[in-house]
């Protein structure tokens, strides 16, 4: 068995699904191969393509819950849109690509590529088992027009949404989101602290902003400060936001209990070491602090799909969803007061997480090669 996987940068959500996938496979010894399917198109139109989404969504979120919107009162099943027609101009590259080195899987946690590979079925006969992997608690304008084989999906709550938008039941896999091997991994809070360099002792909150270092901090940080001093302790993650860590220092710095991280690789373990996170609803975030079993508060979304993230986490009991600042500030004063609140939402978390997703997609094309 030989797989290609498939992703896009628009946000890095996509990418760890796919490397998730990626690094399990590699784990069972599979033959596998990780792409930017927009390198297909040319390194200048997928720096073009990420570079205007990562804008958009940052600097006019507005902007970008319309076009989502819009996106979803035009998507149907009848007709192809815009941006399939868009996907399909690199299709050949990718076919021959993909013949050329005989792969007998192509996975993708992207739109963009499931288009592609669907246009490629019916153009060019490509005969091969395809997956997509839906990285989001919603089912995504346009997903319904692609044909591929089988879709993973991230809850089985989830079925009904996408059948009704027109993907058929039979290819359903609600595996979960796949999230990296070391989010299942549970280091102690104490352990883990002190190899952070982090308190030992104390409430701590972990702040995180998503990797294109979205969001608003500054008067969360200050509310906590004023209402509990040095009693909690901050952990603020920038993401890639240069201006912004560099703004939430010059405000916070003299204070001890409130660290300001650069891009971190040790997310997991920073997870493990908080009591309570306050993350933008993202499904990758949201699904790595689900399985981690971390209380959650989710804070204003970017318009679209991370609005129904946040809605499906707070309608099964997985987080709070606060979008106003005032908003977040009450839930995370509930939540530091009230121990019994924060062990019943980890309750609902330990129910609903699903933590061997990679491994699950992994066993299924184990079958499907057997079959």
């Amino acid at each position: 068995m030989k797989v290609l996987i498939l992703s896009c940068s628009t946000g890095q959500g996509h990418n760890s699904a796919a490397l998730a996938v990626y690094e399990n496979l590699k784990f069972h010894r599979v033959d596998c191969e990780f792409m930017d399917a927009l390198l297909f198109a040319g390194k200048k139109t997928s720096n073009a393509v990420c570079k205007a989404y990562v804008n958009v969504a940052n600097k006019a979120p507005k902007m970008f819950g319309l076009a989502y919107r819009a996106g979803g009162i035009i998507s149907n099943t009848k007709t192809k849109s815009p941006v399939y027609f868009a996907n399909t101009r690199y299709a050949r590259q990718m076919y021959d690509y993909i013949t050329g080195n005989q792969f007998d899987v192509v996975i993708t946690s992207h739109l963009f590529p499931a288009q592609t590979l669907t246009y490629m079925k019916k153009k060019y006969k490509l005969d091969i088992l395809t997956l997509a992997v839906a990285t989001d608690y919603t089912s995504i304008p346009f997903w319904e027009e692609t044909r591929l084989d089988y879709y993973v999906i991230p809850h089985r709550d989830l079925i009904r949404e996408f059948v009704k938008k027109g993907i058929p039941r039979e290819k359903l896999l609600p595996f979960g989101i796949p999230v990296s091997a070391e989010f299942a991994k549970h280091t102690g809070k104490e352990a883990a602290r002190k190899e952070l360099g982090l308190p030992p002792s104390g409430f701590e909150i972990l702040i995180m902003s998503g990797s294109m270092g979205f969001g608003h901090m500054s008067p969360l940080i200050r509310s906590f400060l004023k209402k509990f001093g040095r009693e909690i302790t901050l952990v603020v993650m920038g993401g890639n936001n240069e201006e912004l860590k560099a703004s939430l220092r010059q405000r916070f710095g003299i204070y001890e209990n409130v660290y300001i991280l650069d891009f971190t690789p040790q997310v997991s373990l920073y997870m493990d070491s908080a009591d309570l996170l306050y993350t933008k609803p993202g499904g990758l975030t949201s699904t790595e602090s689900l399985v981690k079993g971390i209380p959650t508060i989710h804070t204003a979304p970017i318009p679209g799909c991370e609005t129904k993230n946040a809605r499906f986490f707070a309608s099964h009991g997985l987080s709070y969803y606060a979008k106003s600042t005032k908003e977040q500030i009450a839930c995370g004063r509930l939540l530091i007061q009230n121990p019994p609140a924060r062990e019943a939402m980890k309750k609902a978390q330990s129910d609903h997480a699903l933590p061997q997703a990679a491994e699950h997609i992994y066993e299924f094309l184990l079958q499907q090669e057997l079959s």
